[in-house]
Parts: C-alpha cells; structure tokens; sequence
C-alpha cells in the first residue's frame, strides 16, 4: 500500500520549520479531540479467581484480535513504517486510527505519502477490477471471511482467514485451551469450546448459535470476524475484533423482560404490512455490561457503546438476537461528549431534557431494533444485506436508530419504561445526531445519521431561535420519525441496491448549515470520541 517514495516522505516528517510545526499542531489538535478514559469496572471485584484470570486470557486473544485487524484494515507493512515516524502526535492519531485515514473526517489521509482509503481495505489486492473478481471461479471469494491475494503469476486466488492467518490463530487456540480449562460456567464453557473449532474453519453458525444460549455467565466475550463495514467493494469481508465484558447483573434484570415483546413490536412498525411479515425470535436478551478491553474494528476510531450480535440472519430468525449495553462506555461518552454538545446547541429551555437514561433507552433499543423489520427481501433478491451489498449498514443503522426512537416511544406510553419521558427521548435523540453525525459520511453509523438528521430537518422536528439554538417540535419529530421508518424498512425489503445507494448519495451530505454547527462544536473543544487507556494492569489484574 505504501510505496518506497511514500516511505521517504515517512521519515521526512519530523523535519524542523514552520510546514512541519503547523502540520504537527493540526494533528496534535485531532489526538486531542478524542477524550482519554480508563477502562475499569467496579464489577471485577464480584468475580472469582478463576474468572479474574478469563479476563487476563480474553485480553491476551484480544491483543491478536487486533494485530489481524492491523493487517486486514493497513497491512503488516504499513504498520511497521508507523515506528519510523518521529512526530509522536501523528503516530499516536495513526494507532487511534489504525491506519492512514481519519475515520471522523469521511477517511480523508493524513499520513504523508497515502491517498484516498482503498475501497477494499487489505481484504483484495488494491489493483483488483471487477472484471477480475467476477471472473475468479471460486465459491470462497464471496465467503465473509477469506482474503483474495495474487499469486507470483498475477492470478487471483482465495484464502481463507484461518489460512491467512494460521500463526495468529495457533496462539489463540493456545489461550482459548486454557480457558477453557478454567471456565466454571456451562454457558461460557461451551461456548469457548465452539469458538475455537470456529477459528479453525471460518464456519461461525454453531458457536453463534451456543453463544445466544450462554444466558447465565458472568462473563462474555465477543471475539472474532464479525463486522463487513470496512469492505467497501463487495460489503462482505468480516473484520476482526474483541470485546472483553463483565455483567451488571441488577441492570440487566430489569431489562430482561423486553426480549418476550418482540413479536409485539414487529407489528407496531410504521411500514406497509409486507415488510413486517417475518417473525423474530424472542430466544434472546438485552443485557447490561461494562466493557474491561476492545481491541480490533471495535477500538478504532469511534468506539461501540452497544452490541447486537449474532449477525447471521440464519441464527436471528432461528434464535433471535443478544443486545449487549457497554454501560460504561454510554457514561464515557455521555458525560464527555453528548452534556457538552446539549449545552453548547440546544435552547436553555430543553437542556435539561437531555439525560443520561434517554441516551441509555436510545442506544438499548438501537440494538433491539436490529432484530426487527425484515431480513429477506419482498422482491425474490434473496437477504437484505446481500441485496444492497455495502449499501446494507448504513441503512441497517439507519433502521436501527429511527425504529428504537419508536419503540422507546411506544414503551415509555405503556408504562414500561418509567425513567425517562417521550420528550426527553427525542430531544436526546436528536441532540445525539450531532454528536453522531461527526462520525462522517463514510462510516456507516454516521451516515445514517447524516441521513436522519436531514430528513427530520425537511420535516421540522427542530428549528434554530433568534441565536441559532435547537429547538426540538417533539409532536413533528415523532411524526418524522415514523415517516423515516417507513422509507428505511422499504428500502431494505426492496432490496435494490441501486435506488438505496442514489438516496443515501443525495441525502447523506452535510450541509453547509449544519458543517457551521459542527465547527461550533469543534471550536468548544468537545471530544469526538473517545480513546482508551485499558488492560489487564488497569483492571488491577
């Protein structure tokens, strides 16, 4: 990815004068946009011995989880050549990064010598055309988990991940054995035993399918390639990543009743009744944890603060879905990010409505959301997320977003949720676009919040007063939402990739209004995000 010419500029950087004293203020400012946090929990001290050292072992898989990633999103190489940089702000933003291309800014480059992000990442040889891939005849290039390199021919062939990465994964089959030995809870056992016949052969149905029966562990841990929003050609590459969890038992609790309301929801959805044929599965939980350690996809750039896994569409509508709530990382984000934006942006009068339990209910039944709408097309183009290849996240997200605004709506006004109001969760909601929407065009999350953002605009949920202060309409914001609904659930059960990706290239852009807003934002010095100071040492372990 980096040519020899490209490596010399590399070591150019940390040059004395003006140009580079600049260039180092402008990056040093970025590292400074994403606020530090150390990732601890109070929760450790409920667990044993045993489970204390689990934690250790997941941390240790987690660190290879994210050397794969490395090499899946920059390469090997291109990792490397970060040691040569002697500016240490620009390769502190490169490891945030994890790689060459500012995720918050639409991936714009900021290492000298790169340009614009490969549409494939290191899954293809960046040389690779359409017509070559369409023409290589094997089942495996569409897997979601294998690699197309060239041979010394020039030809394409295939490689599965646990052939790619066969020395990576023999470490975490080493780790993966000792945990095993350890784990006391059936669950979690049995899950760590399927995981790891998964890593040997790249087939994640039967531990994705152990893994929504693990209901009791105190302990969870999300591992392996599971996100396709890096493959920007075929949107069909996993990415590698980990999460290491402890869960809050008393949170979860009471949530736990929820998981029995899905099929009620499904028939709540503001859509035309096609789309919301299907039934999903309620042998599922919404859970609370802290999160101890990310590493991979997870921990780049922006960071997850909810999860809905598994992703396999087989499994969703055999077992449903897990929605797993970082509650840590929601406060992270929530004190350092989403207070400083209300206060900066909203009228005085609805400040006060912006609260850490609507921002708690907006993200939970983001990931409750996930599960419900259609997953296999009206129109005979098989599942949605093929159908609309690497159009299909950034409208899943977009589902996700309006459709648990929805249902937290409909919830709070049957009286089960009971901490927080219909007003303040969508004038949580809304001032939370703001902080999403710095996410870029890009990145599939912020997207769909650029698109949300605009069509709630178009319809009036908010305006701005006399000195250019949000004030929400909260009657037009939930007429908005339903609306928004039902165009997203539309377009999935569709399936035309074609209409999907002209509306997301229209409506997705950020208009100079507000980019003033945004600039607003990042001239009080708000964080975009966060970063993590985490492991084992932190945890006290």
């Amino acid at each position: 990815m980096m040519c020899a010419m490209a490596a010399t500029m590399l070591m150019a950087v940390g040059c004395k004068g003006k140009k580079a004293a600049e260039q180092k203020s402008e990056i040093q400012q970025k590292v400074d946009e994403y606020a530090v946090f150390e990732l601890k929990s109070d929760l450790i001290q409920n667990l044993s011995a045993n489970e204390k050292e689990l934690v250790k072992i997941f941390i240790e898989i987690g660190q290879v989880m994210d050397d794969i990633y490395w090499d899946e999103y920059f390469g090997y190489a291109n990792r490397a050549s970060l040691d040569t940089l002697s500016d240490p702000a620009l390769q502190a933003f490169a490891r945030i990064q994890y790689g060459a291309w500012d995720r918050l800014d639409s991936e714009r480059p900021f290492l000298p010598g790169y340009g614009e992000r490969p549409a494939g990442c290191n899954f293809y040889p960046q040389d690779m055309t359409r017509e070559e891939f369409d023409a290589l005849e094997d089942p495996l290039k569409d897997s979601q988990y294998s690699v197309i390199r060239r041979n010394a021919e020039g030809k394409l062939y295939v490689l599965p991940y646990h052939e790619a990465y066969k020395e990576e994964l023999a470490k975490v089959d080493t780790l993966l054995e000792k945990a095993i030995a350890l784990a006391d809870n059936a669950g979690l056992k049995k899950y760590l035993e399927a995981r790891r016949q998964a890593f040997k052969t790249d087939d994640y149905y039967e531990s994705d399918m152990v893994w929504m029966d693990m209901k009791d562990s105190k302990l969870d841990f999300v591992v392996g390639p599971i996100e396709n929003y890096d493959d920007g050609i075929n949107g069909l590459k996993c990415s590698h990543e980990a999460f290491v969890l402890v869960k809050d038992e008393q949170w979860s609790n009471d949530l736990s009743k929820f998981a029995a309301m899905l099929p009620e929801m499904q028939k709540l959805l503001p859509c035309d009744p096609k789309y919301k044929q299907e039934v999903p599965g309620t042998d599922c939980d919404i859970n609370v944890y802290d999160v101890v350690y990310y590493a991979g996809d997870c921990n780049a750039g922006s960071k997850t603060i909810a999860i809905n896994l598994p992703n396999d569409e087989r499994v969703q509508l055999a077992k449903g879905s897990r929605r797993l709530q970082l509650k840590n990382a929601m406060r992270a984000k929530y004190d350092n990010i989403m207070v400083p934006i209300a206060n900066l942006i909203l009228c005085p009068e609805q400040v006060d409505s912006v609260t850490f339990n609507a921002f708690f209910g907006n993200t939970c039944y983001h990931e409750v959301a996930h599960g419900l709408g259609i997953k296999n097309t009206v129109t005979g183009r098989g599942p949605c997320r093929q159908a609309l290849g690497a159009e299909y996240s950034a409208w899943e997200e977009a589902k996700a977003d309006v459709c648990g605004l929805f249902l937290t709506e409909q919830l709070i006004e049957r009286g089960e949720i009971t901490n927080t109001t219909v007003a303040q969760n969508y004038i949580t909601f809304i001032a939370g676009l703001l902080r999403s929407v710095r996410f870029g065009a890009t990145e599939a999350h912020g997207r769909a919040n650029i698109m949300c953002y605009n069509y709630f605009l178009e319809h009036g949920a908010f305006t701005r007063n006399a000195d250019g202060k949000y004030v929400i309409d909260v009657e037009k914001a939930r007429e908005a939402a339903r609306g928004w609904a039902a165009i997203i659930i539309a377009m999935e059960g569709e399936g035309d990739a074609a209409a999907a990706k002209a509306y997301s290239e229209k409506n997705g852009k950020i208009s100079a209004d507000l980019q003033k807003d945004l600039d607003q934002i990042r001239d009080a010095n708000i964080p975009r995000d966060i970063v993590y100071k985490q492991g084992a040492a932190v945890l006290g372990l």
